[in-house]
């Protein structure tokens, strides 16, 4: 039996949808189910559905099922823009606690959703290992609450007893659903279809030029099949960056987005909010090579191929 936290969200439902297809279903999905989210668990097959709440009630008096194997943990408050510090802690942090240490009882598979967040403006680089980690400066509650939780499973001693997965920019089919936290590929594609033009944020940085700020894109495909590859090497732990282990910029982004729609190009650049302007991160890429020492050797799709597969399913509305 497994259980996957978020499991109506964007990555958790790509998730069990790639559990189905390798005919698991004797899944338990855990989530705060609001309307934008159901489409997302259609046609999937799974064993049962906890709200959050009641599913952490039950995990914290011991009620849960002692037959679950691994506990997928994707669920967490994903906003970079909500200055809510408590709700970061009962939700990302000690809910987190909670299900290590209930998975860790039982003797049960826990990975766990961390975030490239947790690297802050990236002046410390984006090494997975322990001595690096220890040291960032996340620039926002989320990126803060994940650290947390990180720095919890080190200070616990349990970087070789559970999977921490430090997620870059994933985008894909199943994030519809986000609205605001969607990727720009999401929030641009009907944009370009009907208007011809994408906008980017400019840059206030000399060494970067407006569109030309990086970002580690990674398609929901492969972010599932690192997570897949884990929960099939049990006896593999630690913490890892989950990205392409590429750099690109947004331009690039823009440009592979018109190039599968078949629409010339044609990009404008708009201002930052104040707020955003001091918590930006202009450059992010996996440090991957740990991933890879430890045995993944799956390639990477490009950002070209993955914009162009992931036209062919916002054409349609289309879900993993």
């Amino acid at each position: 039996m497994i259980v996957v936290t978020g499991g109506a969200g964007f990555i958790g439902s790509c998730i069990v949808a790639r559990l189905n297809s390798i005919g698991l279903h004797d899944i338990i999905v855990v989530d705060h189910l609001t309307d934008s989210k159901k489409e997302n668990l259609k046609n999937k097959r799974y064993r049962q559905y906890y709200d959050k709440r009641d599913f952490l009630e039950m995990i914290i008096k011991d009620k849960i099922d002692p037959k679950i194997d691994c506990m997928i943990h994707m669920g967490a408050c994903s906003s970079t823009t909500l200055n809510d510090a408590k709700y970061f802690q009962e939700n990302n942090y000690e809910y987190s606690c909670h299900m290590a240490q209930w998975s860790l009882k039982h003797k049960a598979r826990f990975i766990y959703a961390s975030s490239a967040a947790t690297y802050g403006d990236g002046a410390l680089g984006y090494k997975d290992d322990e001595a690096a980690l220890k040291k960032l400066k996340p620039l926002n509650f989320y990126g803060a609450s994940k650290h947390k939780f990180d720095q919890w499973v080190f200070e616990h001693f349990l970087t070789d007893q559970v999977v921490g997965l430090k997620f870059f920019n994933v985008f894909g089919p199943n994030e519809y659903h986000k609205m605001d936290m969607r990727s720009v590929i999401a929030k641009s594609y009907e944009k370009v279809i009907k208007e011809g033009k994408i906008s980017l944020f400019k840059s206030y940085r000399k060494e970067y030029a407006d569109g030309e700020q990086k970002r580690d894109f990674i398609y929901v495909k492969d972010a599932v099949n690192v997570v897949m590859y884990f929960y099939k090497n049990p006896r593999i732990n630690g913490i890892y960056n989950v990205g392409s282990g590429i750099a690109r910029t947004w331009n690039d982004l823009a440009l592979a987005l018109f190039k599968a729609t078949h629409i010339p190009p044609k990009i404008e650049y708009f201002d930052m909010s104040e707020d955003l302007k001091s918590k930006y991160q202009y450059f992010t890429q996996a440090d991957i090579l740990k991933l890879k020492k430890s045995g993944y050797n799956k390639p990477f799709t490009t950002l070209e191929d993955a914009v162009k597969d992931y036209v062919s399913y916002l054409k349609n509305h289309a879900y993993l």
